[in-house]
Parts: structure tokens; sequence; C-alpha cells
């Protein structure tokens, strides 16, 4: 196995689906915002699961969401 390959090849991914929650996300909270169904002093419980089928990961990582 080559290390820098892998570690390489992780961090893309992170990089990647760290934009694109972040993206998704914005755009869920600025829906909701506009039709009015939150004042934009909420937080949320959000969770990510990782999976990796060929390895047999599944582990989900929870957090929180404050608007404020």
């Amino acid at each position: 196995m080559n290390e820098e390959t892998f570690n390489i090849s992780i961090r893309k991914f992170l990089k990647v689906v760290g934009v694109n929650s972040q993206r998704e996300i914005e755009q869920a909270v600025a829906k909701a915002m506009a039709a009015g169904t939150i004042s934009g002093t909420e937080s949320f419980p959000v969770a990510v699961t990782l999976k990796l089928d060929a390895l047999q990961l599944n582990v989900q990582f929870d957090g929180e969401i404050r608007l404020e």
C-alpha cells in the first residue's frame, strides 16, 4: 500500500463530502427561511453515516448545527 496515495485519496473524498454537505445544508436553511418554516434561531441535530461496504465499515457521527 502506498501511504501517500491512500492519505491523498481520503483527503480528496473528505473535501468533496465537506464542501457538498455544507452547500446542501446552506440551501436547505435558505429554503426553510424563505418559506417561513424556521425563524433563523434554531439548532438542529445532525448525523452523517460513513459507509464503506468493502471493509464492512458503517459509522455514524452526530452533531448539532446552530443558526444563532
